[in-house]
């Protein structure tokens, strides 16, 4: 139960990092949901694309921000596989993301198509985090693995930021009609930190039944 508080007081905190640093708090979202932490890196995505349309970060520093932001969570999991090999599909922690059925499964695929995979896969939100664990752990060189995974992720960032754009711009009008623009920020975080609680309380029950039902 403290774990959750934990979670619930960090989402209630997001609309205000957000609105007094939306850089600092779009890059730090992104490297959280690249590590597991549940906040949905598509929904930070096209949040970016929202506060870009609306003129609350600057288009450029917006997209550089996101991307270095996928970057490094992404390269964090690749190195936990490359750092601790084969024992990451043992442990506890990680049994939930990458089984050792699945990591079998996935092992003899990556033998023969390993920068396909993690082009492919990265776009593939359940199969994600597998993908960069198991890069790491049949240590991929580093270079090639943040050459394919640069690609990948330009494709899934520019994908998501331009739906938030679209979406963001839609309704851009509705700045002449409220006293305060930060109302729609706060507005849209709220909607950010819904998606994140649903997307944990997923997982959550998913975890639970894989304890019940180990086959």
């Amino acid at each position: 139960m403290e774990y959750i508080h934990g979670i619930i007081a960090a989402f209630h905190a997001i609309p205000d990092l957000l609105q007094q640093f939306p850089y600092a708090g779009i890059f730090l979202l992104l490297v959280l949901a690249g590590v597991g932490v549940p906040f949905p890196e598509d929904a930070t995505l096209i949040f970016c694309g929202f506060l870009i349309a609306n003129d609350v970060i600057r288009p450029l520093y917006g997209v550089l921000v996101a991307y270095l932001g996928l970057l490094i969570g992404d390269f964090m999991i690749f190195s936990w596989g490359r750092k601790w090999g084969r024992s990451v599909v043992t442990h506890r922690r990680f049994h939930g993301i990458l089984s050792p059925e699945r990591f079998t499964r996935l092992e003899n695929q990556f033998k023969r198509h390993g920068v396909i995979l993690i082009l492919v896969g990265r776009q593939l939100w359940g199969l994600r985090v597998k993908i960069f664990l198991i890069s790491g752990i049949m240590k991929m060189p580093r270079l090639k693995f943040l050459i394919s995974d640069g690609i990948s992720a330009l494709v899934t960032m520019m994908i998501m930021i331009g739906i938030g754009y679209l979406g963001g711009a839609s309704i851009a009008a509705l700045r002449n009609d409220v006293s305060r623009f930060e109302h729609i920020l706060v507005l849209a975080a709220l909607i950010l930190i819904g998606t994140a609680l649903i997307v944990h309380h997923y997982r959550k029950k998913r975890k639970q039944s894989l304890r019940n039902n180990p086959s």
